[in-house]
């Protein structure tokens, strides 16, 4: 799988309700660990003091990270995503310990 830095930011839209907005981030909650249970959500940070996110994800191409990966989001319809496709670095030290 090819590896990508995708960065999120999600915004909600002004009069939704409370209870959408948990209900979402629940179901959001659960299918970020059954796509890091499969291989396509490798890592997931929020920088520190703001409301985005950044991540290293993995598909086959482009076309399966927005269909198959990314657009399973239940947050997908209210984020902004930025990709950028990886690939290694030749002084790349691997993974840290």
């Amino acid at each position: 799988m090819n590896e990508y830095l995708v960065e999120i930011t999600t915004t909600v839209p002004e009069g939704t309700p409370s209870e959408e907005v948990d209900r979402r981030r629940a179901a959001e909650a659960l299918r970020a660990r059954e796509l890091a249970a499969s291989g396509h959500l490798a890592r997931l940070w929020r920088p520190r003091g703001e409301l985005r996110s950044i991540g290293v994800w993995r598909a086959a191409d482009e076309d399966e990270l927005h269909a198959k990966v990314l657009g399973t989001l239940p947050l997908r319809p209210w984020m902004t995503l930025t990709v950028t496709a990886l690939e290694p670095h030749p002084n790349d030290p691997g993974p840290a310990s």
